[in-house]
């Protein structure tokens, strides 16, 4: 429970345009209770945001251990696979202490950068070499309990990681993300308690890592619970041919024969896909999750995006390795990179960007009453600056567009998650030195 709080609003988005002056009252529920616009200044006693409000960011994928990659991938060249290999490495030091101390981090990285939603695609289960903890979810847990530390919510994508490839054992690094069987995966994630800031989800980590015939499993789990499932989807040409090889069809048409696309369900990535692909995605209601910041760094390409929406897949974006984490970057990518390949402009408006980075984001992730500025949502919000090198001189009324092509995470001022203030000018209200947490959770990884 927190406190009702009366918030005027300098700048509001409300999904379609830009209000100026509007008073926004939060409850003990942690819900927005009320909306009022025309407000000219701030009434008595009511908490001051000055800049453009919006609706809190969703980070609809995420693997908080990627955070450790940072900077130290950048070193040579190579690609998706020679990547892998680090993150591996990485992936191996990790303890349930060592990884709740560095996704605590990594989640107050996101309160700093606007997002208020964390969906995070969870695979590391077990001990190196797949035995067991005491308690079998405790890395999962440990995630959980990070996310509150940092003041966020989460929907923890519990993963199906069984094989290392179409037929294939799991390799001596990915043994500690296998549970060996979908219906052991499903016993051990049925244990999972969610309620409060944490949902519990599904993901199916790829077609190459759970067997063809175990697919419905993990998506029967998801159905019975209404759960959301998330699912990495041709990321790489390599897969989509060894998908070919083993079932003789693309990714995409092995996961509908096997009932996993739907409504609840989303690809991540979405990248080499077929017209045949597009229109069963679409035609299914699958989402889509582009990770721009991600793809690019990879060199994965530039998926389909505008095609995938207009086909009826919705949109989210995801921070995935967190070469940045920034929302508004992915959402200023996202068009950017369909500017570069079909070298037209505005194929998204600013509104539709913000949308994929709010409300669609947090429907993928189970939370379809979040992502909105009105009576009765979530009350989880983010002030931008308007005043900042990078914004000012923009006109108010044109805030959506001033946020997604011109902000950074930088200019997150303030970060309030169900009613209650996390970040506060720029400084985070629970962890107190972000930077400094980030690297001596990194630097124990690396001991």
């Amino acid at each position: 429970m927190t406190a009702p709080t009366t918030y005027w609003l300098e700048h509001a988005w409300l999904g379609t345009h830009v209000e100026p002056g509007v008073i926004l009252t939060t409850g003990p529920d942690g819900r927005i209770t009320d909306l009022r616009t025309g407000v000219d200044s701030p009434p008595p006693g009511a908490e001051v945001l000055r800049g453009l409000t919006i609706p809190g960011l969703a980070n609809a994928h995420s693997h908080a251990f990627h955070r450790a990659l940072r900077s130290t991938v950048q070193v040579g060249s190579g690609t998706f696979w020679t990547w892998r290999d680090f993150m591996y490495k990485v992936a191996q030091n990790l303890t349930p202490d060592t990884y709740y101390a560095l996704a605590r981090a990594a989640y107050a990285e996101m309160a700093l950068a606007g997002i208020t939603n964390v969906g995070e695609f969870h695979y590391v289960h077990h001990a190196p070499g797949g035995t067991p903890y005491a308690d079998p979810n405790a890395m999962g847990e440990a995630l959980i309990e990070a996310a509150a530390a940092a003041g966020i919510r989460i929907t923890l994508l519990d993963t199906a990681y069984l094989s290392a490839g179409f037929g294939e054992a799991p390799e001596a690094h990915q043994l500690r993300f296998s549970d060996g069987t979908a219906d052991a995966w499903a016993e051990r994630a049925s244990a999972l308690k969610g309620g409060g800031h944490a949902r519990i989800g599904a993901a199916i980590h790829s077609v190459r890592a759970v067997p063809a015939d175990q697919l419905a499993t993990v998506a029967r789990w998801a159905e019975e619970r209404r759960a959301p499932l998330h699912v990495h989807l041709s990321e790489q040409t390599a897969e989509n041919d060894a998908c070919r090889a083993a079932h003789g069809r693309t990714p995409t048409q092995l996961l509908a024969d096997h009932g996993v696309l739907g409504p609840r369900t989303t690809g991540v990535h979405n990248t080499h896909l077929t017209d045949a692909d597009i229109a069963l995605l679409g035609g299914t209601g699958t989402g889509t999750c582009m990770c721009p910041t991600t793809e690019r760094d990879l060199a994965d390409g530039i998926g389909p995006a505008a095609r995938l929406q207009h086909a009826g897949s919705p949109l989210s974006l995801g921070s995935d390795s967190h070469a940045v984490i920034d929302l508004l970057e992915e959402a200023r990518a996202m068009e950017l990179n369909e500017r570069l390949r079909s070298r037209t402009r505005g194929h998204w408006t600013a509104n539709a960007l913000l949308t994929a980075a709010t409300a669609d984001g947090h429907a993928a992730l189970g939370l379809p009453d979040a992502g909105r500025l009105e009576a009765g949502a979530l009350a989880d919000f983010t002030t931008i600056a308007l005043d900042s090198v990078r914004t000012a001189g923009a006109v108010p009324r044109l805030g959506a567009e001033t946020a997604v092509f011109a902000a950074t995470a930088s200019d997150v001022r303030h970060t309030v998650v169900a009613g209650r203030h996390i970040v506060r000018d720029g400084a985070h209200t629970l962890v107190p030195d972000v930077p400094s947490a980030l690297s001596e959770s990194i630097a124990a990884l690396r001991a």
